[in-house]
């Protein structure tokens, strides 16, 4: 199953390609890609990594272990929670975040089908 479905899979192509330039690289690929700009910010590893160690947190926690201003945090929740790494709920004024344990390991198993691929070429002539 993908993490973005098929309609999320034709957003992220035009939003890679744009309207003029439509190649399907495959959906894994871009999947890969999005997941890939999820986790390229410091400031997203930084959450992630809080919250593997606290297995639960409040937003407001987050403004404190990271010095970030809230609507900083709150955009990287965002992108976060887009590619389905983050869950949360709401109480009252505050945001409860905890890693998405399925799409997690989904995750994990990805860049790690991703990285195993150089077995491939070892011991070849390359380059």
């Amino acid at each position: 199953m993908p993490f973005f479905g098929t309609a999320g899979l034709n957003i992220l192509i035009l939003q890679y390609m744009g309207t003029t330039k439509m190649l399907d690289y495959g959906e894994d690929v871009y999947e890969l890609a999005e997941l890939a700009k999820a986790l390229a910010h410091p400031a997203r590893v930084a959450i992630l990594k809080h919250l593997l160690r606290a297995k639960q947190c409040i937003n407001n926690d987050l403004v404190e272990e990271l010095g970030l201003a809230q609507p900083t945090i709150t955009r990287h929740l965002m992108e976060l929670k887009k590619v389905n790494l983050l869950q949360g709920t709401v109480d009252g004024t505050r945001l409860n975040y905890c890693i998405h344990a399925e799409t997690w390991e989904k995750v994990a198993n990805t860049f790690a089908g991703f990285f195993t691929d150089l077995d491939t070429i070892q011991g070849e002539d390359c380059c």
